[in-house]
């Protein structure tokens, strides 16, 4: 189906892929929990722990080689939810994208009506600000980290 040029999934099409949620692995639970909830204002909902002894497959789907323990603890906000997955076997390890220019996923925007309150709820919840992202560009912007440093950018329309 294409409207104004732009092409949209066919909603009555069963084989249709439809949005689920979004999956980030962190290093520390709480802290994660604190800064998607009492930051940006999720609600912590599913969770499941879960151990490749007791469920066959679970390292292949996960593409992560020998025993996997991990935590799998949901968060949402409205119709919008992240997967907090949290390893215990083996052990987080990498880093999240440090520009908007790299490859993958660079960052979750959410929209505020007054970004400076926001920006204090959210460091207050663990956020780190990265200042020289701050800007107005006809809207007023910021970009700040969660405790692992995934980008996450607030936006207050003009």
């Amino acid at each position: 189906m294409t409207t104004s040029g732009t092409t949209t999934a066919d909603l009555t099409d069963p084989s249709a892929p439809r949005p689920s949620h979004m999956g980030l692995c962190v290093s520390d639970l709480d802290a994660a929990l604190r800064f998607y909830c009492d930051g940006l204002g999720f609600a912590a909902a599913e969770r499941y722990e879960l151990d490749s002894a007791s469920l066959a497959g679970l390292d292949r789907s996960l593409e992560v080689d020998g025993h996997v323990q991990v935590v799998s603890q949901f968060v949402r906000h409205g119709t919008f939810a992240i997967e907090l997955l949290h390893y215990t076997s083996p052990a987080p390890h990498g880093a999240p994208s440090s520009s908007r220019a790299e490859l993958g996923m660079t960052h979750l925007a959410f929209h505020v009506d007054d970004l400076a309150a926001a920006v204090e709820r959210v460091v207050a919840a663990g956020g780190t600000v990265l200042e020289p992202t701050r800007a107005s560009l006809g809207i007023e912007l910021v970009f700040l980290t969660d405790p692992d440093g995934n980008r996450v950018e607030l936006l207050q329309m003009g």
